[in-house]
């Protein structure tokens, strides 16, 4: 039996959930003879595609839910979940099957499982805890990966010039991973399950990424400078004429760090993105500060309650830069 694992594309936490959860099921399950990888990304319309799912075992980490009855695993931590209530109804429906047989296992061969709670930092703490906690798996070795998704995923940086510097390893390695091309990260991905962040830094086709990679990050806290506005609380920019598939969500902070909020038009080859995030370094307390996971949910997005985004199709960039301006200034109205 074969088993494919289903990540959030283009994402630090998504890939090192990935690789957690690999050697997590080579380790305690052990009924893959092998693993393959698929990204994921949040974008209009479906999310899944069904003959993407082979029939062996499918595991979903980081990312949305799929009532798919070929999916055996899912991990998540986000907010926003479930994409209908159907789908959380399902989920439902599975955990009280498995509570009735007697929980994971129960005296039989475990084929698969269902973990939700987003209480949790990082997707890849998530799994190492139940991996560990129900399955006796040993996360000491990954100890390292699992801290640095915590850090990346909560930006629990010490201030914006750290997380806009790439001084550290995982912070490059997210830089290279958030702007790879197609097949990158499934590259990535083994590599983490066995080597230390600096040992998977060094490998001569991540370094071929890294140095023009570093330069685009400058240039884009150069481009950033020119086009964000901060009033009344809120930065605000548009950068849909020029194609990215990235940057760091961080630059805004660092360039206003008295914004609590920022709103961001992008555009990429696949979607119109508006981004919405809180200033891990503000001064408001935290019970005044805005849900942004509730927020994108009615323009069809989501996230967590500190950041979020919507997706719109790649030909309708009026409506995301509607919906931009929308959020911008129920942003500002609560300042």
């Amino acid at each position: 039996m074969n088993c494919r694992v289903f990540y959030h594309d283009h994402c630090f936490d998504g890939a090192c959930s990935a690789s957690v959860f690999t050697r997590f099921h080579r380790e305690c399950i052990g009924t893959a003879r092998e693993f393959s990888y698929g990204g994921l990304m949040h974008r209009a319309g479906s999310l899944f595609d069904e003959a993407a799912f082979i029939e062996g075992e499918n595991a979903i980490v980081d990312f949305k839910y799929s009532a798919s009855p070929k999916v055996t695993w899912w991990f998540d931590h986000h907010q926003s979940a479930f994409l209908t209530p159907a789908d959380q109804q399902d989920f439902l429906e599975w955990q009280a099957r498995t509570d009735a047989a007697g929980g994971i296992g129960a005296g039989k061969p475990v084929h698969g499982g269902k973990f939700y709670d987003p209480a949790y930092v990082s997707c890849t703490s998530l799994i190492a805890d139940v991996a560990r906690d129900q399955f006796g798996f040993d996360t000491a070795p990954l100890a390292e990966l699992i801290r640095w998704a915590d850090i990346v995923d909560g930006a629990r940086y010490e201030s914006a010039e750290a997380a806009v510097g790439m001084a550290a390893p995982a912070m490059k390695l997210t830089m290279v991973i958030e702007s790879s091309g197609e097949g990158f990260v499934p590259r990535v991905i083994p590599l983490l399950t066995e080597m230390s962040l600096q040992e998977v830094l060094d490998q001569p086709f991540i370094q071929a990424e890294l140095g023009p990679l570093l330069e685009r990050h400058v240039a884009g806290i150069e481009l950033l400078r020119e086009r964000t506005t901060l009033e009344r609380g809120v930065v605000t920019f548009d950068i849909t004429d020029k194609l990215t598939e990235g940057y760091n969500k961080f630059i805004p902070y660092y360039l206003h760090p008295a914004a609590t909020y920022n709103v961001g038009l992008s555009r990429s080859s696949f979607r119109n993105k508006v981004a919405v995030g809180t200033n891990p370094w503000t001064k408001v307390p935290v019970a005044e500060l805005a849900n942004l996971a509730a927020i994108c949910e009615r323009y069809g997005g989501g996230g967590h309650a500190r950041v979020g985004a919507v997706s719109f199709p790649p030909d309708k960039e009026d409506d995301a830069r509607k919906a931009a301006a929308e959020i911008a200034a129920e942003l500002r109205a609560r300042a």
